[in-house]
Formats: structure tokens, sequence, C-alpha cells
């Protein structure tokens, strides 16, 4: 029960301090609806419907990465602006999955 609300409270500060997490919640509340309409069987539907998945659920982590690296302090470090670009790469890497998923099935 308790990691159930740790979880909640995990996605209410992420949606309270994260405006790229805000986004992709809307582009996933845009495209699920295209995913099920555009998708011609259930594996494309679950594939396009999951790459936009996997972008919230890296930006989480990445959020996660940036919280504790500026937990540790603010000032400049090399390892710790190392950490953040490297959670941010993740995301990028994760866009350009969903961007490459769902121009492949809907070509």
């Amino acid at each position: 029960m308790n990691a159930c609300v740790f979880s909640v409270a995990g996605f209410k500060a992420t949606w309270i301090h994260e405006e790229a997490f805000r986004q992709e919640v809307l582009l996933f509340v845009i495209t699920t609806p295209l995913a099920i309409w555009l998708g011609e069987t259930a594996i494309e539907k679950l594939l396009l419907i999951g790459s936009i998945v996997l972008v919230m659920l890296v930006e989480l982590l990445n959020s996660a990465v940036e919280a504790v690296v500026d937990r540790v302090g603010l000032e400049h470090h090399e390892l710790s602006g190392r950490a953040k670009d490297i959670g941010s790469a993740a995301v990028m890497l994760s866009l350009t999955w969903a961007a490459i998923t769902w121009t492949l099935i809907l070509i």
C-alpha cells in the first residue's frame, strides 16, 4: 500500500516540477486514441502506445536523477553535469525511438 502512495507522490511531484513530463503526458493523451484508430493490429497499437509510454518512463527516471543531483549540491560539478546530460540523452533517444516507431508503422 505504501508503494502505491509513494508512486502517486512521484507522479504528482513530476507533474508539478517537470514541464517536459507534462508535455509528454499531453502527447500520450493525443497519440493514444490515434494509435487505437491507426494501428491495424494489436501489436501495432501496442507498439505505438508503448513507444510513448517509454518516453514517459525515461522522463521519470531522468527527473529522479536530476533531483538527486540537485539534492547533492547546486554548485557546478563535472560529474553532476554529466549525469544530467546522460539522462537528457536517454530522453532524446526514447523520443527518437517513438518517432521511428510511429513513422515506420504509419508508412
